[in-house]
């Protein structure tokens, strides 16, 4: 390695305002979740990548500063890079014509069972080609990054073919080696009863678990497996069956519950031992209490509400009732076109009752624990992954106040630092 491969991972980001620590290698509940361990006026040094020292205002730098480059922080905040645990971003087509539908009083079901939403843009990514997904994706990502957020996870589900959802799985592990964004690949396949099931829901969930998940396992294509469960989608015993079927090949559970009605998903997340539970609109006080308990994440996703003109998940009871509550942005054709990290964090906090602190933990450090990876990525401690975000200004409490600015000055990837218009600062 010669000096300038080693200075470009090596940083001194030196006197930041805030350096907000986020501090922790798990998930946070309920009061945890408003202490962000703030140090003010802190440096922070990254060798090789990693963070290698959290330094308090006085303290002497412990380097060879001729070793690395060195980043001015002085009035602007530190925090971790945003991570965003639920998306759907490789898709074929759009749904412009139905955001107009809604507009008018049609409901996300009316439009889905008239070969609306999920189905439509399955057409679409069927019709598509590998290049085609992925430099669409490539663009989804860029734009994700410019808002800080340097970890996505990004889930199958608009093939609900063989064919079409394993090169999902593809362009989006062909970008997690191409891209400096680290991408979580789910499995989807039961995302919704394409045409040529309709009807035959059981032995679709048969063909999944037959067809798709060994292909997906022999190839390590995903890490993760999904499934949309709700009335006339998937039922509880569908969805069960589908779940353990994975857990049993080795892929951890993921699971969309209690969107639309309460079924009762967040119960099962619970019962069958999944990381999340997604959406949860709905929830009920029990399957809130059952997330608690076991330990599953709560992820939520204002945006898709906001989209949707839903009422919002009731992320301060869960909260207080001691979940452990993550946000996401849901990124995805239909029901939450946007991956805005500044919409995201003012609808948190206005809409969901969290406070600023809540928002914040809830969008690294939660949110990492959301797929599994709370101990690499998610905070701002000695020996992790040297994912970090310096804001425009002094405080992270801007987040929320600034409505739906992109108020990220640069962007920290495994100690490589980018501009947030995305150009890399050598």
């Amino acid at each position: 390695m010669n000096l300038y491969e080693l200075i470009k991972s090596n940083l001194i980001i030196r006197d930041a305002a805030q350096v907000v620590t986020c501090s922790g290698f798990t998930g946070k509940r309920g009061k945890e979740m408003s202490d962000l361990h703030v140090i003010e006026n802190g440096t922070v040094i990254v060798t090789n990548g990693v963070i290698s020292h959290v330094l308090k205002q006085g303290e002497a730098i412990p380097v060879d500063e001729k070793q690395y480059k060195v980043i001015d922080a002085r009035g602007k905040a530190l925090l971790p890079g945003f991570v965003d645990p639920h998306t759907h971003f490789v898709f074929g087509g759009y749904r412009e014509e139905e955001f107009s539908w809604r507009m008018r009083g049609d409901s996300y079901m009316d439009i889905m069972n008239r070969g609306g939403g999920i189905v439509n843009t399955t057409q679409a990514t069927r019709n598509s080609s590998f290049d085609s997904l992925y430099d669409a994706a490539k663009k989804r990502l860029d734009a994700m990054m410019q808002l800080g957020i340097t970890t996505v996870e990004g889930k199958s589900g608009y093939g609900l073919d063989k064919e079409t959802e394993l090169m999902q799985l593809r362009v989006m592990k062909q970008l997690d080696a191409d891209h400096p964004m680290d991408i979580a690949i789910t499995f989807m396949g039961a995302h919704a009863t394409p045409a040529e099931w309709k009807g035959k829901e059981d032995e679709f969930i048969d063909f999944n678990i037959e067809e798709i998940f060994p292909i997906v396992a022999d190839e390590k294509l995903a890490e993760f497996i999904d499934i949309f469960t709700e009335k006339n989608v998937f039922d509880i015993e569908q969805s069960r069956r589908y779940l353990l079927a994975g857990k049993k090949l080795g892929f951890k559970l993921k699971i969309h519950a209690d969107e639309i009605v309460q079924l009762g998903g967040a119960e099962l997340a619970a019962e069958v031992g999944c990381i999340s539970a997604d959406h949860l609109l709905q929830a009920s006080d029990e399957g809130i209490k059952s997330m608690a308990e076991s330990g599953v994440v709560a992820t939520l996703l204002p945006l898709t509400a906001f989209s949707l003109r839903e009422n919002y998940a009731r992320g301060r009871e869960m909260i207080d009732n001691n979940c452990i509550v993550a946000l996401a942005t849901d990124i995805n054709p239909g029901s939450s076109f946007t991956s805005s990290v500044p919409l995201l964090f003012a609808l948190a906090c206005i809409h969901m009752r969290l406070s600023p602190e809540e928002a914040v933990t809830a969008f690294t450090i939660n949110s990492a624990a959301a797929i599994g990876r709370a101990d690499k990525i998610g905070s701002i401690d000695v020996g992790k992954q040297a994912d970090m975000v310096l804001l425009q200004f002094p405080s992270y409490k801007f987040l929320p106040y600034h409505v739906g600015m992109n108020i990220v000055d640069t962007v920290i990837k495994k100690g490589v630092s980018y501009k947030s218009e995305f150009v890399r600062i050598d």
